[in-house]
């Protein structure tokens, strides 16, 4: 297959992660990735935020999707820039425009991180401000259709997808939240302020939107997040909620793992037809559209560390914590020596074969294990 062969020639030329960053880690062709500092004012001030912009061929003018990122644990200047690879893989074949902001403090974008305390309502408003700065921009550009446009994000970055529908953007058509929300476990009754807060940005907001939440989410159990729902609702906002159960280990990660496509996905297709987006891949971009993951092989058993193709001490071990990591994770490995992975964020798979690429000094290095499958082929 086209996405084998250039992972095989990413390891025979012994390329570093660093220099394959806009390729994709599977599909055709590289991916029309740009990052530009978006400024955004306040004040007498000004911060600058560096924001992913993946542009399909042509001139346009085309529809914007914008994703906002999570937050790390940590300081959020250490944060790398989000690519949410499938997510931007699944809009650029339909069409769009995907932007993909880092919001100040975070990153390489200027400022610091604005928390608000123990007010998640403030926070979410105050994340949003980024969101407006960098549509500014964008509806500015001759490439976008401001008619257009859907924002979407993950965690932190849904609930300020959220915060951002109260402001009734000009051409927003849509929101989608997958497990959005902000954990203060140090804040008294923080789930309590989740549930109010999504009540108050209901009474502002008229933008329809869909929700995505399982049962096993680390940070928002199910009475929070259906608590949040019905406030918002009942306070007058359109949401339809997708209550997916359980996922992995965590159903949190759903939106980043290559498992979580099947889920997410048809019920995005749906909702974008409802509100009058594209929904459908367009022939033009047929070279962005990827399967999200490889299919289980049968090779083994994703925990028979006997199997993996490097048999070395140091492979099974990596194996092994490779085993003990959620999903989203990959495992590459080399049968003529070599093996590495990639787990949590985006692009587990690409980072998987940079890391075995590596440490293959006769190449030969493929996707072993993505989540909870081997998909390992004795015979590519």
């Amino acid at each position: 297959m086209m996405r084998s062969l250039v992972w095989r020639m990413v390891a025979l030329l012994g390329l570093s992660a660093a220099a394959i960053t806009c390729a994709p880690a599977f599909g055709t062709s590289a991916l029309p990735e740009s990052v530009v500092m978006v400024p955004k004012k306040s004040g007498l001030f000004t911060t600058e935020l560096e924001t992913t912009v993946f542009r399909p061929d042509g001139a346009g003018p085309f529809p914007v999707a914008v994703i906002n990122h999570g937050k790390a644990n940590g300081d959020p200047r250490f944060q790398r820039r989000y690519r949410p690879l499938v997510a931007v893989l699944f809009f650029l074949a339909r069409g769009y425009a995907v932007v993909v902001p880092m919001r100040q403090g975070f990153s390489k974008s200027s400022g610091s991180y604005i928390g608000g305390g123990c007010n998640v309502e403030s926070n979410g408003s105050e994340q949003a401000r980024g969101v407006v700065a960098v549509l500014d921009y964008v509806t500015a550009q001759p490439w976008a259709d401001k008619t257009r446009i859907v924002v979407v994000g993950q965690s932190h970055g849904g609930w300020t997808t959220l915060a951002f529908g109260t402001l009734a953007y000009p051409g927003v058509k849509g929101l989608i939240d997958f497990a959005g929300g902000l954990k203060h476990e140090q804040c008294v009754g923080w789930q309590q302020g989740l549930i109010g807060a999504a009540g108050n940005y209901g009474k502002e907001t008229r933008t329809p939107s869909l929700w995505f939440y399982g049962d096993n989410d680390s940070y928002f159990p199910p009475f929070t997040w259906k608590g949040m729902h019905d406030s918002y609702v009942a306070a007058g906002a359109s949401a339809r909620l997708v209550a997916f159960g359980n996922f992995g280990g965590d159903s949190h990660t759903m939106f980043g793992a290559a498992d979580g496509a099947p889920i997410w996905q048809p019920e995005v297709i749906k909702f974008l037809r409802e509100i009058g987006m594209p929904d459908e891949p367009r022939a033009e971009f047929a070279h962005y559209a990827v399967d999200t993951a490889p299919p289980p092989s049968g090779f083994a058993a994703i925990d028979a560390v006997d199997r993996v193709p490097d048999s070395s001490e140091a492979s099974l071990h990596g194996y092994r914590v490779f085993l003990s990591k959620p999903s989203p994770r990959a495992f590459a490995a080399s049968a003529r020596g070599g093996w590495g992975s990639g787990w949590g964020g985006d692009d587990s798979q690409g980072r998987a074969l940079a890391n075995c690429a590596r440490k293959a000094s006769a190449g030969g290095c493929r996707i072993y294990a993505v989540d909870g499958n081997v998909v390992w082929d004795a015979e590519p």
